[in-house]
């Protein structure tokens, strides 16, 4: 199996940009053998690595990842490990009571597993904290949004708190939002500092990470045996990390919808600056509309800056141009001027866009594809708690662990097929814009 492409990030990881520069990379250059290949060193890939560790604590573990640890989509987000239900194609997140506590109780075992990774290798609060996040509500239709979700987390048993339009100005400084739904169990976390930080702890005498190495093929030969530009690695078992670029491989194709979100970050506020805004140093907001504007005010390595991220696109080549990022990059600055008139003139310093997994029918890919090939993909825009959830249930599925999300992913239907080409990505992208038209004054 050729890989039949290679993804491609557009422009700077900014997470990652903010960091001190890594060591230097250690490509691999040499053909080695492991009891465990892992493909991604994402959260799924890291997870699924971090699990077996402890499972099978004797074994050789190999990880590869095609580029740098937090260059790739796991440092290209916005940085929020949701608990609750985050369905992107609902209005207001939510789905059926059943459907929504099982992904609730998955969504926080990956949440429970990244805090424990976080614990082991000294991670501080900026890289990992779990504080919570608001759902932000600019609009009418964004506050009737809070209080159905507010509804339904009320019969699901979760705790919840609505916040008024002057509780929401006293926090983020600006009077944009008219009010907000507050729930306490997301982990608000620094991507790029949280997964080179994991990275850095794993590596051992019987675990290797060797970056820049994009597995380029896959073949059972016996073993399996991932070939690399430069080198080889022979396995008897691999789990794909590689979200929407497992498709790439020849499996679930025209199963997975490979999505594009954008962000920008701003340069770092001057002193003079963030007395203008006011507010609290620290905040994140996820919109009342799934495809509304998604704002983070951060303060700590790098300076005291924000973080818009909105826009959609589906692209199923796994790239797009840097003129559709500047082209973007353009709304960012609409959005972030209408929230913050306050800080005219405070310029973007990074823009970038990251990819997402998602499946019609909201399903993640946690099976074994043939003997000895397991995969945790497909996180349907949440690959931070779902990904380490997913790379966690994989390694336990490989080494015969059983668990109550183990049997709901096995249970699972398949991902439903898309329609053929074009009409999937004319039909995708013209769903997306209109939604991002009805989200209104949430974008």
């Amino acid at each position: 199996m050729k890989a039949k492409r290679l993804p491609k990030d557009p422009g700077p990881a900014g997470w990652n940009s903010l960091l001190p520069p890594a060591a230097p990379a250690t490509p691999l250059e040499d053909t080695v053998t492991a009891d465990w290949l892992v493909i991604g060193a994402g959260f799924a890939g890291l997870a699924a690595a971090h699990r077996l560790s402890k499972l099978a604590p004797d074994d050789r573990i190999v990880v590869l990842d095609a580029v740098r640890v937090g260059e790739g989509p796991a440092g290209r987000n916005s940085g929020f490990m949701i608990d609750l239900p985050h369905d992107l194609a609902s209005a207001d997140y939510g789905g059926q009571l059943a459907h929504d506590r099982a992904q609730t109780e998955d969504n926080r075992r990956g949440i429970s597993y990244a805090s424990e990774m976080a614990e082991e290798y000294g991670l501080d609060a900026e890289a990992f904290v779990q504080s919570g996040k608001i759902n932000g509500a600019a609009t009418q239709k964004g506050l009737s949004h809070n209080e159905n979700y507010a509804k339904h987390l009320s019969a699901m048993g979760e705790a919840h708190n609505l916040l008024s339009e002057q509780q929401m100005q006293r926090i983020t400084g600006t009077d944009y939002y008219r009010g907000g739904l507050f729930t306490p169990g997301t982990a608000v976390i620094q991507p790029a500092r949280f997964v080179r930080g994991v990275a850095v702890g794993l590596r051992s005498n019987r675990i290797s990470l060797y970056e820049n190495s994009p597995v380029i093929e896959l073949k059972r030969d016996g073993n399996w045996v991932a070939t690399t530009p430069k080198g080889k690695v022979t396995a008897p078992k691999v789990i794909m990390a590689v979200n929407g670029h497992l498709a790439s491989f020849g499996y679930l194709a025209r199963r997975l919808m490979n999505v594009f979100t954008y962000a920008s970050m701003t340069y770092a506020l001057t002193d003079d600056a963030v007395a203008r805004l006011g507010g609290d140093p620290i905040w994140g907001i996820t919109p009342a509309d799934p495809l509304g504007t998604t704002v983070r005010r951060i303060s700590g390595t790098g300076g005291d800056r924000i973080v818009i991220r909105n826009r959609f696109t589906f692209d199923p080549s796994m790239e797009v141009s840097d003129k559709r990022i500047a082209r973007i990059g353009q709304d960012h600055d609409a959005a972030f001027a209408a929230r913050f008139p306050m800080l005219s003139g405070v310029k973007m310093e990074y823009r970038w866009g990251g990819r997402l997994c998602l499946s019609r029918n909201n399903v993640q890919v946690i099976q074994e594809l043939e003997p000895g090939l397991y995969a945790a993909c497909c996180q349907n825009g949440l690959g931070t708690a779902k990904g380490t959830f997913a790379g966690v249930t994989a390694a336990e599925l490989a080494m015969g662990v059983t668990s109550p999300g183990l049997s709901r992913a096995l249970n699972a239907d398949p991902p439903s097929r898309l329609p053929p080409r074009p009409i999937s990505t004319i039909g995708a992208n013209l769903h997306i814009m209109l939604h991002e038209r009805r989200a209104g004054g949430e974008l």
